[in-house]
């Protein structure tokens, strides 16, 4: 191998008979070959993606893989020409301090391009399933959870790139890495309330109890809109406009009800008390009727009445209906009862009130009221 560079230095350089100088030709022929091989692998790996990739990615149902190839072929060929650069300076007789300092560059100008590659396939995953997301597939964590995922994500690789830089520069990342463990440890003991809003977060938003526009009901009776779901707190729009602020370690460990879940339909219930003397078949089938006059009423399911039980002074009955949206349940709700009431009072169908008979019995010593429920 030496003979043949001496002769292709002899070809191209004949005057190079100085021994310093045939040294440092055969050293630069060195490195333009290590050079020129990666360069050509570069343009070969850029030409094998781009005329097969297309080919190989079709066989799979997503175009998740097409896109990722696409986003890092550049980054890639530019990695490759860099290492052979790196390698190829590496080949050059330089003093130490100057070789320290090239190579040293190169490297890190490497390791950058390397962390710029894996933060664009991530990006692209989450760019992809945010498009899922807004066609309405439901994936295993949420939208808010995206640029916490790509934060958190590039805190680890920044944090293995400058690792890596250290420990070829001939660092101890051993004393760093327990310092930092113990910064780490001393942070959470001292923040202890906030890291647990911050864990609870993260729970919320990969369980996804609610999303953010759910209407939900919580265990005191609040009922609101969710607003966001931040890593701390979560916001909440009740129904007579105020912002509930909620601590998120609160919200895991409390019972709460989801309106919007599975779907926005929601099922209203009316109560309503008859005479005995009604005919408890005509009233339901009169509910019923009522409930289909309402034109946010469902005809599917359709309403449905139960007489319920026997009250102290009425029959007590209940018509069940569904409405679209839980938004229309309160003004579908009055409508039926205005119905009602009017139906009732034309059909002579008495709404009675609570009464009760007390009966005067007299005695030889006094006279005792006896009271006596009438039903």
């Amino acid at each position: 191998m030496s003979n043949l560079l001496e002769l292709i230095i002899t070809i191209f350089l004949p005057s190079a008979n100085d021994a310093g100088l045939l040294f440092w030709a055969k050293r630069l022929l060195v490195a333009m070959i290590v050079f020129g091989c990666f360069w050509l692998l570069a343009q070969a790996v850029c030409y094998v993606i781009n005329r097969w990739g297309s080919r190989l990615t079709s066989f799979t149902k997503t175009e998740l893989d097409d896109r990722i190839l696409k986003r890092v072929t550049p980054t890639l060929s530019l990695f490759l020409i860099f290492l052979g650069i790196y390698l190829a300076f590496l080949t050059l007789p330089l003093h130490e301090k100057i070789s320290r300092l090239l190579s040293g560059g190169l490297f890190m100008a490497n390791v950058a391009i390397v962390c710029i590659l894996f933060y664009r396939i991530l990006h692209e995953i989450l760019l992809w399933y945010e498009e899922r997301q807004q066609e309405g597939e439901h994936g295993s964590f949420s939208r808010q959870m995206t640029p916490v995922v790509e934060k958190v994500t590039m805190l680890f690789i920044i944090g293995g790139a400058l690792m890596v830089v250290l420990k070829h520069f001939n660092y101890d990342i051993l004393s760093l890495v327990t310092a930092l463990g113990i910064g780490s440890l001393a942070i959470g003991m001292a923040a202890k309330d906030t890291l647990a809003h911050v864990i609870s977060g993260f729970t919320l938003m990969l369980d996804r109890p609610f999303r953010i526009g759910d209407r939900i009901q919580l265990a005191s009776g609040q009922v609101g809109d969710v607003q966001d779901i931040g890593l701390r707190s979560t916001k909440i729009k009740t129904l007579d406009n105020q912002l509930l602020i909620i601590p998120n370690s609160d919200l895991c460990n409390t019972m709460l009800t989801n309106q919007a879940f599975p779907d926005q339909r929601i099922k209203g219930r009316i109560n309503v008390g008859v005479s005995y003397g009604s005919d408890a078949e005509q009233v339901k089938a009169l509910l019923v009727a009522i409930a289909l006059e309402v034109e946010e009423v469902l005809k599917e399911p359709l309403p449905e009445a139960f007489f319920v039980s026997f009250g102290e002074s009425a029959l007590n009955m209940a018509v069940f209906f569904w409405v679209e949206e839980y938004s229309l349940l309160f003004a579908t709700t009055d409508k039926i009862n205005s119905r009602i009431l009017s139906r009732f009072r034309a059909e002579g169908i008495e709404i009675p009130f609570p009464t009760r008979t007390i009966q005067m019995q007299e005695t030889p010593g006094s006279i005792q009221p006896i009271p006596h429920n009438r039903i």
